[in-house]
């Protein structure tokens, strides 16, 4: 009773603290209060400052991953100095050392730096990192031009993307990138983020920093040049592929102009001090116009520093797998199918790797233009796969004893919630395992998934392939959820054209120092390539892809002088379009697609990525002793002939017929000259003597 009564006093009590407490509150706060039509704008202000607050916090969060990036030692630049040779001993470029040609800000001519700021940021001095008035502007000059003319972004954005982001058009980029220029303003003082800017920065051909490229446009160093040129210099930034001089100078000289006209229009110089400058545009060294391959040459810059982690010596000469004529091939056919067809399709992205038989990767195109964006498509950007990744599916299905003739149903099915289904809306019934795989239908791989083999052996066997992307074991992972790599895709499907062994991929063959001692050799210092699939399964995976370009989705890849096999893939509301496809010779994969992940217009893996896979292939088949498919019969249709230009027309069921994009290339050589030719070559790249020499060739 005595507890009971002081609980109920102790709570009666504390009621009637609480409750003087609240009204001696209230009566207060309500000196505070506004009343009349002062009220309106008191709650306005009120209702901002919360989703203000909230709308914070959503950015904040959605910014930490990117804030991740500044605790690597993104100050530090790579030691290396690389110069790459292509798989005949041809330079083909460097890496590394044109990175280390600062110049100190204070040691750079007063012009340089006025141009650099008066066509990047204006008013990089007065911003926090983000120049809210600036942006206004650009906002107000795209909408009285209906379109993009200037752009919003800082000096100090434009260095968080180049230090830790990509180069993808999304929301999510755009924010880690407001919020790492605020992070860089708050740790850097304006002339370390400017020295930083101008060292690396993109200037085109294969420089970065504008030291470098004063030394590889004008041949002077930076602290030297001139008005006009530091005006060309500075147009650079902008687009250095469409504006770098040894490639377009008149159009780079119309870029300097706007730079000239930037500086007047922001004060930082008369007309008069212009005109000079004006009148005697800048010249550049007359350099023969080599196109480098850049996207290769990063993957194989980081390929060498995986290599070398053991390796003191960092100043190497790196003979590469890289097949320049096939280089050339794949940058042409994804430029003429992106300009003949992209608008059409809505696509603006492409990207392929092209791999030989001996594992060797002799191209790489990771998109359309280096100098717009270094972001490599083809080794970097995860991509859904679609139905080609079917193929690793049916692969574990042969290892487990089915056949391409076992009868599976084509039927509705239902895996827990999930219910796929068919391109067409449409069943077949029972088929083959063969008929299910040319024809691409959904529920036969899902079933064998479900019923016959679960998704982990599917993991497994992608991860014995060389798939160096993480594959997901859920269930929708079947029909090509997961994002891959184009390099993975071709790297998967060249165990298929090798029967079965993988381990065989390599962009490098040898790295020495300058003195010519070989520090490494893949031949000598990796291990034998492994058997990830049985004879029989590889054979039997072989006999059912050849059929996907003959009376498949992939009639569009087929060549007249041997037999290709391949799968062609389109993902969920066409984001992307693939086809991997190979011959006994090469093992390519292509995909199409945007930065933005927007939907294309329609777009199969049957229609542009089938066709571009073909005008590659016909070029890097030319001259070369045609290698047979293993474990199909009739390797080579004799006579030669085309694919039927009415099944082609039926591809991927969009009815539609293109024009044929296939050159007729002549053939410049027979097999045995070529064979005679390079044999030739490889005696003289050993440094014989004359005698030997001669003694070589009267055997030949």
């Amino acid at each position: 009773m005595a507890i009971d009564a002081w609980l109920d006093s102790s709570l009666y009590k504390l009621r009637s603290h609480f409750s003087a407490f609240w009204e001696s509150a209230t009566i207060f706060s309500r000196k505070f209060r506004v009343r009349g039509w002062k009220r309106l704008f008191v709650e306005i202000a009120d209702e901002g400052f919360t989703l203000g607050v909230l709308g914070s916090v959503v950015l904040l969060a959605l910014a930490m991953p990117a804030f991740e990036e500044t605790k690597k030692d993104w100050r530090a630049q790579d030691d290396y100095a690389v110069t790459f040779l292509d798989r005949y001993g041809n330079e083909i470029g460097q890496r590394g050392i044109m990175h280390r040609d600062a110049v100190p800000i204070a040691e750079l001519p007063d012009h340089v730096i006025k141009a650099v700021l008066a066509t990047e940021d204006r008013r990089f001095y007065e911003h926090i990192g983000i120049d809210f008035w600036g942006l206004s502007r650009a906002l107000t000059q795209n909408m009285r031009a209906n379109g993009v003319v200037q752009g919003g972004s800082t000096l100090s954005q434009q260095l968080a993307k180049n230090l830790f982001l990509s180069n993808e058009r999304t929301l999510k980029r755009k924010i880690n990138e407001a919020f790492l220029a605020l992070w860089l303003e708050a740790n850097l003082s304006k002339t370390e983020i400017l020295q930083l800017y101008l060292d690396r920065a993109y200037m085109g051909g294969g420089t970065f920093g504008i030291a470098a490229a004063s030394e590889f446009y004008f041949g002077k160093n930076v602290k030297d040049v001139s008005l006009a040129e530091a005006a060309m210099l500075a147009g650079l930034f902008k687009a250095p592929a469409k504006y770098a001089p040894h490639v377009n100078l008149p159009a780079a000289r119309a870029r300097a102009n706007v730079v000239l006209s930037n500086l007047a229009d922001a004060g930082f110089m008369s007309e008069g001090q212009l005109a000079y400058a004006r009148r005697n545009p800048a010249s550049v060294v007359d350099r023969a116009k080599g196109e480098n391959p850049d996207y290769f040459l990063d993957w194989a810059f980081d390929e060498v520093k995986k290599i070398t982690r053991t390796i003191p010596q960092h100043n190497l000469v790196v003979r590469t797998t890289l097949d320049r004529n096939i280089q050339k091939a794949a940058e042409d056919a994804i430029e003429f199918h992106l300009r003949q067809y992209g608008a059409e399709y809505k696509v603006t992205e492409a990207a392929t790797v092209v791999i030989a038989d001996d594992g060797s990767v002799r191209a790489i195109v990771g998109g359309r233009d280096y100098g717009e964006s270094q972001f490599n498509r083809a080794t970097k950007a995860l991509r859904q796969a679609g139905s080609s990744f079917k193929p690793y599916v049916y692969a574990v299905a042969m290892e487990k004893g089915l056949t391409p003739n076992t009868i599976v149903s084509d039927a509705p099915i239902a895996w827990g919630n999930w219910m796929p289904r068919n391109y067409g809306r449409s069943f077949a019934g029972r088929v083959d395992l063969a008929t299910a795989l040319v024809k691409s239908y959904n529920t036969v791989p899902v079933r064998l998934a479900k019923d016959y083999l679960t998704t982990k052996p599917i993991v497994a066997l992608t991860k014995a392939m060389g798939i160096e992307s993480e594959i997901s074991d859920h269930k929708t992972m079947v029909l090509g959820t997961s994002g891959m790599t184009v390099m993975d895709q071709a790297t998967g499907f060249s165990v298929f054209a090798n029967g079965g062994f993988a381990g065989m991929r390599h962009g490098i063959v040898q790295i020495s120092d300058p003195a010519g001692k070989i520090l490494w050799d893949f031949k000598r210092d990796t291990p034998e390539p492994k058997r990830v699939l049985s004879e029989k399964a590889a054979s039997e995976m072989n006999s059912m892809l050849v059929q996907v370009p003959e009376r498949g989705t992939a009639r569009r890849a087929a060549l007249p002088m041997t037999r290709v096999a391949g799968k062609t893939g389109t993902t969920q509301s066409y984001r992307d379009a693939w086809f991997v496809g190979y011959t006994g010779n090469y093992t390519a994969a292509v995909w199409f697609g945007n930065d933005s992940y927007a939907p294309m217009n329609n777009l199969t893996g049957g229609i542009i990525p089938a066709m571009t896979w073909q005008m590659m292939m016909m070029q890097a088949h030319q001259n070369i002793d045609l290698k047979p498919i293993p474990g199909i019969s009739n390797p080579f249709p004799t006579p030669a002939q085309p694919a039927d230009p009415k099944l082609v027309a039926q591809s991927s069921g969009t009815g539609e017929k293109l024009p044929n994009t296939v050159p007729d290339y002549p053939r410049v050589l027979s097999s045995e000259t070529t064979r005679f030719m390079r044999s030739l070559n490889e005696k003289f790249r050993t440094y014989e003597t004359p005698q030997r020499i001669r003694t070589t060739l009267s055997s030949l």
